[in-house]
């Protein structure tokens, strides 16, 4: 019997050969588990690409400088985030359950991780408020809505994000001693308790997803009464279905947003309120956190692959014609002239 243990000894891998106290190592090396890896490093990537994509053609097309893109690209910011950052050191975790970053990444990257994806539900909230005030009075938007103002917003939205979860992890514990639920070295354990999940639940979850719920609820009633006002034009003339089109697109769209923000929300939520402590070494916090860093890949997706004006960038992106002299001057709503 000493003879077996002894032997499996000399087969057991630990994180820091050299340390007395280093966790050992949980080697996942079986097809399916190489597969999956494959299968969230691809969605890691997918994730940058498209953030990018976002990004460049806001910040390149002077024609894509209003407010709106501005806040979409505060949210593809957020988004780029989590596919550049959370997503590949959660994956390298995963490997084989080893925290090699130090004791100092341990402490900051709960904390980046949470920043990303508030920074990304408050940047959701406020694309919502532009489109609402948009569609319920658009004679004054441009007056009321400015790039100003909306760079004060984005500026508000992270400052937010940044408070509220640097305070949330030094109550927690876990910023100030990031060792504080390891019970060996090469491990970075983050451990939720229930109150702290039900007070984070109202303020990531139960607000944001509010304020969209009533603005969402008021543009579909709000689209209905206009689409019903201009329906006898679209006999008369295309301006008519244009503006339907338009108006039944804006709906649609948030719609979808607040359809997709739910299902990779609520999933955590309602298991962090029927257990008594979160922690991250869990597999169905793993799973649950993954489904919430899918929203980041969809974002983009919803707010810029539907709309032709990204189709358009993205041609021009990927064919290298953005390094031409006037390319920033581009059209990209030929269909209006």
């Amino acid at each position: 019997m000493n003879n077996t243990k002894f032997q499996q000894n000399l087969t057991d891998e630990y994180c820091f050969p050299d340390n007395n106290n280093s966790c050992r190592k949980e080697l996942r090396s079986s097809n399916s588990n190489i597969f999956l890896f494959l299968f969230l490093s691809c969605i890691s990537v997918v994730t940058v690409i498209l953030n990018l994509l976002v990004i460049i053609s806001i910040s390149h097309f002077k024609q894509l400088h209003t407010p709106t893109n501005l806040l979409i690209m505060s949210l593809a910011v957020a988004d780029l985030l989590v596919g550049l950052v959370v997503m590949p050191v959660n994956i390298m975790d995963l490997i084989d359950n080893c925290w090699y970053l130090g004791k100092t990444m341990c402490s900051l990257y709960p904390l980046l991780n949470y920043i990303s994806v508030s920074a990304s539900a408050g940047s959701l909230v406020f694309i919502a408020v532009d489109r609402y005030i948009a569609i319920y009075n658009p004679l004054l938007y441009s007056t009321q809505i400015t790039i100003s103002k909306t760079s004060l917003f984005i500026v508000l939205t992270w400052s937010c994000a940044i408070l509220y979860n640097v305070l949330f992890y030094v109550f927690n514990g876990h910023l100030l001693d990031p060792d504080l639920f390891s019970k060996c070295v090469g491990k970075c354990v983050v451990v939720q308790s229930q109150s702290a999940s039900m007070a984070d639940l109202f303020i990531s979850f139960v607000g944001p997803c509010s304020a969209m719920m009533f603005l969402y609820l008021r543009i579909f009633k709000v689209v209905r009464y206009q689409v019903k006002s201009i329906h006898v034009l679209e006999y008369d003339n295309a301006h008519g279905r244009g503006v339907k089109s338009v108006k039944n697109k804006a709906v649609k769209t948030l719609g979808i947003v607040i359809f997709v923000y739910l299902f990779c929300w609520i999933p955590y939520y309602l298991h962090s309120l029927s257990v008594e402590n979160l922690t991250s070494v869990s597999m169905v916090w793993i799973v649950l956190n993954w489904l919430i860093y899918i929203n980041s890949s969809v974002n983009p997706l919803i707010y810029a692959i539907f709309y032709p004006w990204f189709r358009a960038s993205v041609k021009y992106i990927v064919t290298c014609r953005i390094f031409q002299a006037s390319s920033s001057m581009f059209n990209l709503f030929p269909e209006q002239f």
